[in-house]
């Protein structure tokens, strides 16, 4: 019998306080798993790595799969970078295997098949909201690929997440929600909080610095800001129960290492908050172009626990002082013009580096019913035109295909860099609008793709052993890191027919048809008769009592 394929379960969660009292939560749960999707004899025997997922590796000949499932949009001028960003809604993009003969055929399966194991809409996900990138979303597992054929990209900005999203996603885990860090996820607390993110990201990871023998990487992200003021709270304080309603008593057995790290950099001395129960060990780590210092709790020792056997975090502020620093780079969108004919998009970049120009890479789709008029689009820094040094451009077909912009673009320093194109409005036909048309069309996210400058060295040894917040983007030089932001979704009212209008003159015909044709209906049919008038009360009487006595009636 030959040796089983190696796993491993690693799991952390990472918390951090923010300047304006409200708190950032990271779950990161990692299954690495030593075996070959794509070998002729079908894997049979699953461990650790869901069998749900296994299959559609292997069904579908995926290389690499991200899928995100938002509520809420991230505020990073308030709450800084996320480890793992992510838009409102649904996201998806996939990378196929080059064996793959008809992608477009394979990803209608696949979106299909992750709609029913996630509960989502994604069966929505069509050509009209597909696009395949030609720059951006490159491979961050293995392989240098270079063919965007086998790349697709989707959004809904519309989905909506609630527990049934996040239930299939629990049980993915090797010890669901029974154990383990994942006893915190209560549905009743994470969407109660200012934004909450789940994700699902498969890819395949070296295991040694020279990729002599490669596993696949599964990683369950969620993202969730629990925001001081709606919680209800008087006091600057928050607990893991105040969070989650829960405290945590036991790692998951199956995990080789349960942690949790709590953000303590800006807290050196102690003088902004307090941690109960102290904890002396600590660890640095390199996070988005920062050197940053946690408090860590090993979840394995049962020291962890103290002899209540159940660890409640508190975090107890003492100062409301200090300031979060600026993100180095920063964007957003919005629509501007009036009617309902003619728009203009206006996607805003920061570049807030004192000294430092850096290029990035902006991805664009716009549906089809918004018609781009591609020769108005300008691109300006500090009132001059910025000329793009890559512009790639699909134009849209109705109910075919969106719209797709990607382009390069350097952003001065201490700058902000404007981005503005111009629209027409279709006019859908009828049937194509949804039930409640008035509340507007989504229009995706731009999504913002850069390699900002750092400020300290970064790790370029993806296989070295650090913490899992601080691993997920490959780094591939010392003096800068990646980074992947997404603007705000835009909500964009059409022209919209009057809907009421058949209701109207449904009303209106049945009350013709009801006043007017029933009663000339009655006339013409009714048979009229002469009726004798009713005897008076008293001669009524008068007969009852002629009858009682036997007298004939008058």
């Amino acid at each position: 019998k030959g040796q089983l394929p190696k796993d491993d379960f690693q799991e952390e969660l990472v918390i951090r306080p923010l300047h304006s009292g409200d708190i950032y939560a990271s779950f990161q749960f990692r299954t690495l798993w030593d075996t070959d999707f794509m070998r002729e004899n079908k894997v049979s025997h699953y461990r650790l790595f869901p069998k749900s997922l296994g299959q559609v590796i292997s069904k579908f000949s995926v290389r690499e799969l991200h899928i995100s499932f938002t509520q809420g949009y991230w505020r990073t001028m308030q709450w800084g970078q996320p480890f793992i960003p992510s838009p409102p809604g649904a996201e998806l993009w996939v990378w196929f295997q080059d064996s793959v003969t008809d992608v477009d055929a394979t990803w209608k399966e696949l979106t299909n098949v992750l709609s029913g194991i996630f509960c989502a809409s994604l069966n929505f996900i069509d050509s009209t909201n597909t696009v395949q990138p030609s720059a951006s979303f490159k491979p961050l597992g293995l392989g240098n690929v270079t063919d965007h054929s086998f790349l697709r990209y989707a959004t809904l900005p519309r989905e909506i997440v609630c527990t049934e999203n996040l239930t299939p996603w629990k049980k993915l885990l090797p010890c669901g929600s029974k154990a383990g860090l994942a006893v915190l996820l209560k549905s009743e607390k994470l969407f109660h909080s200012s934004f909450h993110s789940q994700a699902v990201h498969i890819r395949s990871v070296c295991q040694d610095w020279q990729c002599k023998t490669t596993s696949w990487e599964l990683r369950q992200t969620l993202n969730s800001v629990f925001d001081l003021h709606n919680s209800g709270q008087t006091k600057r304080e928050w607990s893991l129960f105040k969070m989650f309603s829960r405290t945590l008593t036991e790692a998951c057995p199956l995990a080789s290492s349960s942690k949790l790290y709590i953000d303590i950099t800006d807290n050196p001395q102690g003088e902004q908050f307090e941690l109960s129960p102290a904890t002396s060990l600590l660890s640095q780590a390199v996070v988005l172009g920062d050197r940053r210092t946690f408090s860590v709790y090993d979840l394995t020792q049962e020291t962890t626990f103290g002899t209540v056997r159940s660890l409640n975090l508190l975090i107890r502020w003492k100062s409301n002082e200090g300031e979060m620093l600026r993100p180095l780079l920063h964007a957003e969108r919005y629509v501007a013009g009036y009617g309902l004919q003619t728009g203009e998009i206006h996607t805003l970049m920061y570049n807030n580096h004192p000294y430092r120009s850096f290029p990035v890479l902006l991805l664009d789709s716009v549906p089809w019913y918004l018609r781009l008029y591609i020769h108005t689009l300008s691109v300006t820094s500090k009132g001059k035109d910025n000329k793009p040094s890559y512009i790639h451009y699909e134009p849209s077909k109705d109910r075919v295909k969106p719209h797709l912009l990607e382009m390069l673009i350097q952003l001065p320093p201490n700058s902000v860099t404007e981005v503005t194109v111009q629209f027409e409005r279709a006019l859908l036909k009828w049937t194509e609008y949804p039930p409640d048309p008035n509340h507007g069309f989504y229009v995706g996210s731009s999504v913002i793709s850069s390699l900002v400058p750092s400020t300290v060295a970064m790790h370029t040894n993806s296989t070295r052993e650090r913490p899992l917040f601080s691993s997920f983007f490959p780094c591939k030089e010392e003096s800068s890191y990646f980074v992947r932001i997404y603007t705000e979704p835009l909500l964009v009212n059409l022209p919209t027919p009057d809907f009421s209008m058949p209701y109207n003159v449904i009303c209106l015909t049945c009350t013709v048809v009801a006043v007017g044709y029933g009663s000339l209906y009655n006339l013409l049919t009714r048979s009229f008769q002469i009726e004798e008038p009713n005897p008076g009360l008293a001669k009524r009487i008068a007969n009852v009592i002629r009858r009682m006595r036997g007298v004939p009636p008058l």
